[in-house]
């Protein structure tokens, strides 16, 4: 047996295994990513964000830093910054938040904050007010192209997942996202996982 081939062999046990185990699931809170000079302004100049702990994404991390978001209508506090840092501010809310907020934020893939609401954010050192970047995210998985092959998809295609349960059934919509930087995984924001009876042990499964 060659080396390509014996490569090869343990490429589709490891597949089949991940098959049967289904796709790992993440639920997602309320958080909040920001930009350096967000950081600085809400922190204080040159302030680095610090790590509380690794998420399941390579290079992701919940910090210790919390922030109070304000709508028109409400406030919410303790909301996790995310890191790192990125080159836009994007605030991630659950569709419930919006009706303490008193705003109404779209369903939008990570990074896409065009024409979105801006919200206040408020922390230790000082306040910024956004002109955009309040959405709630697109249900997604996260995988490698290796992952999109096994499964026969493609980036940004929209599939069902079949999840089990005495709650359990079909989610639509769920966007495919393939970065070789990617963990396979499935992200639901808390509201979904909890309608259809999910823990973070969970597993799911393309239709």
């Amino acid at each position: 047996m060659t080396q390509y081939e014996a490569f090869a062999k343990l490429f589709d046990t490891n597949l089949s295994k991940a098959d049967s185990a289904g796709i790992p699931l993440g639920i997602s809170n309320r958080h909040i990513h920001l930009s350096q000079k967000d950081v600085d302004d809400l922190f204080g100049k040159n302030h680095s964000l610090t790590v509380l702990k690794a998420l399941s994404q390579p290079d992701q991390y919940a910090c210790q830093e919390t922030v109070l978001i304000c709508g028109p209508k409400g406030a919410i506090e303790k909301v996790r910054v995310l890191g790192p840092v990125r080159s836009e501010t994007q605030v991630e809310v659950l569709s419930g938040d919006c009706f303490k907020l008193g705003l109404k934020a779209p369903i939008r893939q990570s990074g896409d904050i065009d024409q979105t609401p801006g919200i206040t954010v408020v922390g230790s050192h000082g306040t910024v007010v956004l002109d955009k970047g309040v959405i709630i995210a697109q249900r997604h998985i996260h995988m490698t192209l290796a992952d999109a092959q096994k499964f026969q998809v493609t980036d940004n295609q929209l599939v069902s997942l079949k999840l089990s349960g005495i709650r359990g059934g079909l989610l639509e919509n769920v966007q495919v996202r393939v970065n070789e930087s990617f963990s396979l995984e499935c992200h639901l924001d808390m509201e979904e996982a909890n309608a259809m009876g999910l823990t973070s042990s969970s597993r799911v499964y393309i239709n």
